[in-house]
């Protein structure tokens, strides 16, 4: 099974309501996602996973336009993060870089989701490929994926 069509069968379980939108373009950076889908670059929900100094995974979903503060992660998973090699990602995710989406991934792992999305109705989360995109409430991706609330963003 194709990467949209995973992300469509989960979607249709979850919420049949909700749709992926498949572009021409390349989505796989929250700047060329955000030209694609005529939105602010912030709107773009970037799924990013960081790996432990004890191996252990995590991903944090922020607004497109933020920076991430390591110091932050580090002292809500008690341990340094560093951002996961490409193909980590894949075997982690289930998904390549720049098709991130912040569910039904390939292994279970603790999902963050940055404060930063709040400030939008609507985000636009990765759907498993560098062109395409979910327009989801920050509530319902929190639902989605079993997020932590958190505030990594500088």
């Amino acid at each position: 099974m194709d990467p949209i069509e995973r992300v469509e069968n989960f979607l249709h379980k979850y919420d049949p309501e909700l749709e992926v939108i498949v572009l021409e373009e390349n989505t796989a950076t929250a700047p060329l996602a955000a030209r694609a889908l005529g939105t602010e670059v912030g709107q773009i929900a970037k799924s990013i996973l960081f790996k432990t100094r004890k191996d252990e995974y995590l991903m944090v979903v922020a607004a497109g336009d933020v920076r991430l503060d390591s110091k932050r992660i580090k002292e809500a998973v008690g341990q340094r993060v560093r951002m996961a090699r490409a193909e980590e990602v894949e075997a982690v995710t289930g998904y390549k870089p720049g098709g991130v989406c912040p569910f039904d991934l390939t292994e279970e792992i603790d999902i963050y989701l940055d404060v930063s999305l709040k400030k939008y109705d609507l985000v636009y989360a990765a759907a498993g490929t560098a062109n395409t995109a979910l327009p989801i409430a920050y509530e319902q991706l929190m639902e989605i994926t079993g997020g932590k609330p958190c505030n990594f963003s500088e």
